[in-house]
């Protein structure tokens, strides 16, 4: 019996090259095709998915409430979270909305096809890099209020690292890391960064 895949992706390109594999490949068939996640609820009876692609980043409902609301409605249902950057919170968040893992949107379609044959045999799909972010995640102390990618920016300063190399080795721009280090000032209710690492070290927040 063919498993039935619903597509959630506001790029029509990607969703018509994910269709296109998918059509292509024996025993599966696209059960429904959708630029956003207000348009799949509606249709999720009709479409009645084995699986769903969910793009993370649409417009409206983002993939991960999309999630949480498919997993609720059809708990059966297998949610793969199709994405560009391979974000930690978002990937955490995912996670615990009920995602059953990841597809990278530039992955071939022999990739693509061997995820969701993974996923239907009680597999997780994700890259490596993920998989490390996440279990990063799930060891980042759980009443820390900083993001584990606050957390790594903090710990670089810490550590004496520049702006520019904390940029480097986390592989964002120097504008992101200001935007962490703004970010963190507000969440520790800080103006600097001494009071930031004292804050952290006091409760253990950064390793």
């Amino acid at each position: 019996m063919e498993k039935r895949i619903m597509i959630i992706e506001d790029n029509g390109k990607i969703r018509e090259g994910f269709a296109s594999v998918i059509e292509g490949t024996p025993g599966y068939r696209v059960a429904g095709q959708h630029g956003s996640c207000e348009s799949a609820l509606k249709s999720l009876g009709n479409d009645a998915p084995d699986l769903v692609l969910m793009d993370i980043d649409l417009p409206g409902i983002d993939g991960i409430e999309g999630t949480l609301r498919i997993k609720k409605l059809r708990p059966e249902c297998i949610v793969l979270i199709i994405t560009v950057i391979e974000d930690s919170d978002k990937v955490f968040r995912s996670l615990c909305a009920g995602a059953g893992g990841y597809i990278v949107k530039n992955s071939d379609a022999d990739q693509i096809i061997q995820n969701m044959a993974e996923a239907f045999a009680g597999g997780a799909p994700m890259s490596l890099n993920i998989a490390k972010m996440v279990v990063q995640s799930f060891a980042r102390p759980q009443n820390s209020p900083l993001s584990e990618r606050e957390t790594a920016v903090l710990k670089g300063i810490s550590e004496g690292k520049s702006y520019t190399r904390i940029a480097l080795d986390l592989f964002i721009s120097k504008e992101t890391v200001r935007s962490h280090i703004k970010n963190i000032y507000q969440k520790l209710a800080v103006n600097s960064k001494a009071e930031a690492l004292r804050v952290a070290g006091n409760n253990k927040w950064i390793g």
